[in-house]
């Protein structure tokens, strides 16, 4: 039987005139040696609490493996399998020593085995918000998605998933900050208003160091962002020139401004010279 998500995501679905080459039911659960498993290669989860997998252990221990894992054969490899769910259950067994483990071997492509192993985390609600946008960034990859279809699919909205994804465009250090639970992903989404990895990092360390919360962290953003802190040098005044030309350079610095305020970073040099007044703009190619 094809699982809820399979179908969501078109995995696992099998032409009735496709010819079957199992050896094996594929729902039977069997035994198999702890040794001969390796870990997923697609697993998004990057940390794992140590404690938890103790405690997991502990109940394994004592009530035994009420889940079995799932696992593929690899190609080309005796007896060797790689895990497509269950590495927490696989974890706790490998400390308790044990030799076999209950699984259940699926056939299955790297796509249907990397989409299994993220959905399958996804459910669980238990991934760091870096996980999650990692997560999201390879579905819509294996999957040729679009943000939508992912989010329809998944049953969240479009915003969430788009402001899940934009966490990735910061900088590692920011990004191991929230791995690490430093920081918030409230944090990290007010960092992203810099628009400058070295201020985002700058005032990372400061969030860190000083434990500023959220509101501290958005107050600081604006007065780095404020004009008195801005990489314009500062405008000379105008002496000896008639009313129209000052209203000219009064308008020229008013739609700088107003190109500051969009997020685009302009810098701008004003020089008087004995026949002409000279202004520089600076406006990078990319936002």
């Amino acid at each position: 039987m094809v699982k809820p998500f399979n179908r969501i995501f078109g995995l696992g679905d099998k032409s009735a005139s496709e010819p079957e080459e199992e050896t094996y039911n594929p729902d039977e659960v069997i035994q198999l040696p702890v040794k001969n498993i390796i870990p997923n290669r697609f697993q998004p989860r990057a940390i794992f609490s140590e404690e938890k997998i103790k405690e997991l252990a502990q109940t394994i221990n004592t009530h035994g493996m009420i889940q079995p894992i799932v696992v593929r054969k690899l190609e080309g490899e005796e007896n060797k399998y790689e895990l497509i769910a269950g590495e927490r259950r696989w974890r706790a067994v490998q400390s308790l020593e044990w030799e076999n483990i209950s699984a259940i071997i699926r056939e299955m492509t790297d796509t249907e085995t990397a989409s299994v192993a993220l959905i399958e985390n996804l459910q669980r609600e238990e991934l760091t918000v870096i996980e999650e946008a990692t997560a999201y960034a390879k579905l819509l990859e294996l999957q040729s998605l679009t943000q939508e279809a992912l989010a329809q699919r998944l049953g969240k909205s479009q915003s969430s998933i788009a402001n899940k994804l934009r966490l990735l465009k910061l900088p590692e250090e920011v990004q191991q900050a929230l791995l690490n639970k430093q920081i918030t992903e409230r944090h990290a989404r007010a960092l992203i208003k810099l628009n400058d990895p070295e201020k985002q990092v700058k005032l990372l360390l400061e969030i860190i160091d000083n434990e500023l919360n959220v509101k501290e962290t958005e107050e600081r953003i604006a007065k780095m962002e404020s004009p008195s802190n801005s990489k314009k040098k500062k405008k000379t005044k105008l002496k000896g020139f008639n009313k129209d030309i000052r209203i000219a350079m009064n308008t020229i610095r008013q739609s700088l401004n107003m190109v500051s305020d969009t997020g685009v970073k302009v810098e701008s040099d004003e020089k008087e010279m004995d026949d002409y007044y000279q202004i520089t703009i600076k406006i990078p190619k990319k936002k």
